[in-house]
């Protein structure tokens, strides 16, 4: 009884220990797995610079500000994976090289005082950005009058105004590229051209050489005269060992894709839905409405003019009358039905202003009554450009009197357009956009041409899922019958393509015919070599399978990671042996290089004109040792055998034309000196990288 009453006793406190223990362990084991720390929190670490944390929702929200600019300045709504890609890969590069930057710049002590600050915006030498945004294009020079109605205006705007927070962004920015600026003069401070160098470069771009040659090219040795051994490809490998630097981790992988393409049956069933809208279609009163329900791609409906249309379209419809209703035509895997709304003649260029007043705060109906009130001032003599100076939330024209330039049909949102088109010279109109309400004024008109508003509804071209089944069971079961050795076998029994994709990298958003490939290539960086993918993927119409087959680390790649494409050289150098021998008993006994051509079946080749610069052998291609070779030779000399990139050389050097000698080091030394200043920037950020030790684990985030 004693016993069982303790363990009664105690038995709440025995459970939560075992409990506890289970819970740390579970936790442990998810840590372990996922490869982080309990107490470490690096979930959010995207990256590391020299110990320089790279914040994952620091980048994510960098990432998503050069998007919103990449559409404001390109106007595409969605962008591909690829332009992603591209995005994110930018905003890294930015974002390593602000932290290698801060880095070097902090333990120099290199600052920027705030009167440098103040005088790259206000100042006699002010930075271009400002000189672009506030300059007055007949001076070329800072307007200071509208660069102090701004600053006026920010200083007087209210806390959480977004254009503070831009302006800041900006002047940090400006900020960090003149500590940039100053950290490279620091560095190109330091470099220097003695007039020895000067002397060689201009030697080796104006001194000639005139030669013979003759090459036994390794293309005349067939790969089945030679026997390559591990030995050769060890050998070469060590002498060209710094070329196999991977900069990043790189997976290769075999891949198969079944295709569910739609069937002819889908492509009929699709083709009578679209039949369908047709009628429906001619009858609606509002286009608008009839393609923001029925078509999958909901563009709205604008003016154009001929030439913007697809061909198919534009050659009918500025022939037609309002309410012609054409297809449905198949096009970029869709049925679409096109309805001519609307044609008219208008011009083909406007220059306006607009004053663009908030509607965030105030709502939409102040915003408007705002608006009619300015446009009243104006009418009664009020100067639009003050105004516009004084009101406008769209600092970038506000500052030039709300001037928007000289645009065609396609620069500006559609609700814009077609109030500064429809209407004429002098118009003053009010609009309401999704960016506020605008007050337009229409200074000019230029041209006039025809016009038509087009109405499109398309329904895509899609596999049923009836299809889609079939074909994913097909995937499913080849994916089932994989064992570890066998992907390659399996492909052929399926009578399936494979296909490699070669060195991929982490963050590659696309492959060889598959457009969006993040969640394979996520995979890809998660699996073990000789690995096939734990499920089938999907992209778009394809039902993709893979194996993982090579793993190439960051750093010097092993002699087996860089075997195959190694292989074409070293046969080269296997070759060479095999012509020097040749060469070098051709060379016995022999006084010109034609007794030598005619020993070993070749001919001889005059050159003139030669210049150690330019190391180029005329109908070859660059041949560094030969070229060089023959500079550092006697004239009349035959020489031993040079092996070359195309082949075996022997040459007989016949002269040298030296130039005139230098009187001008000076220039010379300038002109390199200019040419290393070009090219200084990006080699002193490439050195830098290199030298930091920089992780990234971009390929389990993105």
């Amino acid at each position: 009884m004693g016993i069982m009453g303790f363990l009664r006793d105690r038995m709440g406190k025995i459970l939560a220990f075992f409990i506890g223990f289970a819970l740390l362990a579970f936790i442990i084991g998810e840590v372990v797995r996922s490869g982080g720390s309990f107490f470490r929190d690096d979930r959010n670490e995207l990256g590391n610079v020299s110990g320089e944390k790279v914040a994952y929702d620091e980048f994510a929200k960098k990432v998503e500000q050069n998007s919103t600019q990449f559409r404001q300045q390109s106007g595409q709504g969605n962008l591909s994976p690829q332009i992603t890609s591209y995005i994110q890969e930018t905003t890294w590069n930015q974002m390593i090289s602000q932290l290698i930057l801060k880095k070097e710049v902090d333990k120099l002590g290199l600052v920027v005082s705030d009167d440098e600050a103040k005088s790259m915006v206000s100042g006699d030498n002010p930075n271009p950005q400002i000189v672009q945004a506030f300059g007055d294009p007949k001076t070329g020079q800072v307007d200071k009058n509208k660069l102090n109605t701004f600053l006026n205006n920010l200083a007087a705007s209210k806390a959480d105004d977004p254009v503070r927070q831009q302006w800041s962004d900006f002047i940090s920015q400006m900020i960090e590229a003149k500590l940039s600026e100053k950290y490279v003069a620091l560095v190109t401070t330091g470099l220097y051209v003695n007039s020895l160098e000067a002397k060689d470069d201009y030697e080796a771009k104006n001194k000639l050489a005139n030669f013979k040659y003759t090459v036994l090219t390794y293309a005349s040795v067939p790969d089945s005269k030679i026997t390559v051994t591990d030995g050769d490809y060890q050998s070469y490998y060590d002498e060209h060992k710094n070329e196999f630097k991977n900069q990043q981790e790189t997976r290769t992988f075999d891949y198969v894709s079944f295709n569910a393409a739609p069937s002819s049956a889908d492509s009929a069933a699709i083709k009578a839905q679209a039949d369908k809208l047709v009628t429906a279609f001619k009858a609606t009163k509002d286009d608008s409405l009839f393609v923001q329900i029925n078509a999958e791609t909901k563009a709205p409906l604008v003016y154009v003019h001929k030439g913007r249309l697809e061909p198919k379209l534009d050659s009918v419809m500025f022939n037609e009358s309002n309410g012609f209703v054409y297809g449905p035509y198949l096009s970029t895997g869709s049925y679409k039905i096109a309805k001519l709304v609307d044609a008219r003649t208008e011009p083909d260029s406007v220059k306006a202003r607009h004053i663009l007043i908030d509607d965030r705060t105030i709502g939409v109906e102040k915003a408007m009554a705002k608006a009619d009130s300015l446009k009243k001032l104006i009418q009664g003599g009020k100067s639009f450009a003050e105004l516009a100076n004084m009101f406008s939330v769209d600092k970038n024209s506000a500052v030039k009197g709300g001037d928007l330039g000289t645009f065609g049909r396609g620069a500006m949102i559609p609700v814009f357009e077609d109030a500064v088109f429809s209407g004429k010279k002098g118009d003053l109109k009010i609009v309401a956009s999704q960016y506020g309400v605008h007050l337009i004024e229409i200074e000019d008109q230029k041209g006039s041409s025809k016009v038509v508003k087009v109405a499109i509804v398309d329904v895509p071209l899609k596999a049923s899922s009836q299809t889609q089944t079939t074909v994913y069971s097909k995937a499913q079961g080849f994916l089932g019958s994989l064992t570890k050795d066998n992907f390659d076998e399996e492909a052929k029994k399926a009578g399936i393509q494979k296909k490699t994709a070669t060195d991929v990298r982490g963050v590659a958003a696309a492959l060889p015919g598959i457009d969006n490939a993040r969640e394979i290539v996520r995979w890809a960086f998660n699996a073990e070599n000789g690995d096939f993918s734990d499920k089938v993927y999907i992209s778009d119409n394809q039902y993709i399978v893979a194996h993982l087959v090579m793993i190439k680390p960051k750093g010097i790649l092993p002699l087996d990671a860089v075997k195959k494409q190694i292989e074409p050289m070293v046969k080269n150098k296997v070759k060479a042996k095999v012509l020097t021998d040749k060469f070098a008993g051709a060379l016995n006994g022999v006084s010109s290089i034609d007794q030598v051509a005619q020993k070993v079946g070749s001919q001889v080749t005059p050159l003139e004109n030669i210049v150690f610069a330019n190391p180029v052998i005329p109908g070859s291609s660059a041949e560094y040792k030969v070229i060089g070779t023959v500079f550092g030779s006697q004239p009349n000399k035959l020489s031993k055998p040079v092996e070359g990139q195309q082949g075996v050389y022997v040459f007989v050097l016949n002269s040298f034309t030296n130039p005139p000698a230098l009187t001008n080091a000076v220039r010379e030394k300038q002109q390199m000196a200019q040419t290393i200043l070009q090219s200084a920037d990006a080699q002193i950020f490439e050195a830098l990288k290199d030298k930091a030790t920089i992780k990234d684990n971009r390929a389990k985030f993105l």
